[in-house]
């Protein structure tokens, strides 16, 4: 049993290794918060530079929506072992996925739906002296 902070933890590096397996390299930074049944997955500086570059040369709709597209594209394929990894980090079932990026600030939110939130082990409070 885990605490929330490393269940949280165990989802930021199974996300990271994604991300760098499937994109060729990693996020900047990532943060998971568990709010009951629900992860949501905050990636920041995740747009490699050739999708920068993309984003850049064509118009702003296409260029966005082209991006959008192939990076959904690529979370649906690779759904199954994200999902086996929610649920190796967090021992629940995971019901949805959702997932969006914004070209412009290079922000991505993974959100998972539990089946139930996760069992958690409570930590100990420090004692101030």
């Amino acid at each position: 049993m885990k605490t929330q902070g490393e269940l949280e933890a165990a989802v930021c590096e199974g996300i990271r290794r994604f991300e760098h397996d499937y994109m060729g390299r990693g996020p900047k930074d990532i943060h998971t918060h568990l709010l009951g049944d629900i992860l949501v997955v905050r990636l920041q500086g995740v747009l490699t530079a050739a999708e920068q570059q993309l984003v850049k040369s064509l118009p702003a709709e296409k260029g966005r929506d082209l991006l959008k597209q192939v990076r959904t594209h690529l979370v649906e394929t690779a759904r199954p072992a994200l999902e086996a990894m929610i649920q190796e980090a967090t021992g629940v079932t995971v019901l949805s996925l959702h997932h969006d990026i914004s070209t412009g600030t290079g922000e991505e939110v993974v959100l998972f739906t539990l089946a139930e939130s996760p069992i958690l082990r409570e930590t100990r409070k420090r004692q101030r002296s």
